[in-house]
């Protein structure tokens, strides 16, 4: 099997008095094996700035981006072996916080919103829903996770 990893770094850049109450930045840096380094950081609806950087990648729009990106990656290879040609794929997914029994906030749904264009063929709503379907039960981060995932394609996708 194989193995993914990523590197978390941050470093205290107040006081140790700051720290202790609390007042400290929460920015920090996720490095990948491909080199690539980004700015990450607490939501501002968790921690609010100045503790927090907006303009940063938050661990919960990676976990919506990669619940997206999954699918994605996983609806383009069924729809190349099913024949279709996908030219361009674009989904504006959402991410909803909610409380668990034990009041612990969670990602409790995540909607998907694909707005999908096809080269010479298209396929039908019902072929293009299977594909949804097993782009869902075949990508290794739904299967990873408790979050209801919902694919709304309420308008038909592009031609």
């Amino acid at each position: 099997m194989s193995e993914h990893r990523a590197t978390v770094h941050w470093t205290l850049a107040a006081s140790p008095e700051e720290f202790r109450k609390g007042r400290y930045s929460r920015a920090h840096a996720w490095s990948f094996d491909g080199g690539l380094t980004l700015p990450a950081s607490p939501s501002p609806s968790v921690v609010p700035a100045p503790y927090s950087e907006e303009a940063a990648i938050d661990p919960e729009e990676a976990y919506v981006a990669s619940i997206a990106s999954c699918h994605m990656l996983t609806f383009v290879h069924l729809a190349s072996r099913a024949g279709f040609v996908v030219t361009s794929y674009q989904d504006h997914a959402i991410g909803t916080m909610a409380r668990n029994e034990r009041g612990t906030r969670w990602v409790s749904r995540v909607v998907l919103t694909p707005r999908i264009t096809y080269g010479d063929s298209r396929p039908d709503v019902e072929q293009e829903q299977r594909l949804h379907h097993d782009a869902h039960e075949q990508c290794f981060i739904a299967s990873s996770v408790k979050t209801e995932i919902v694919v709304a394609t309420a308008s038909p996708s592009a031609t």
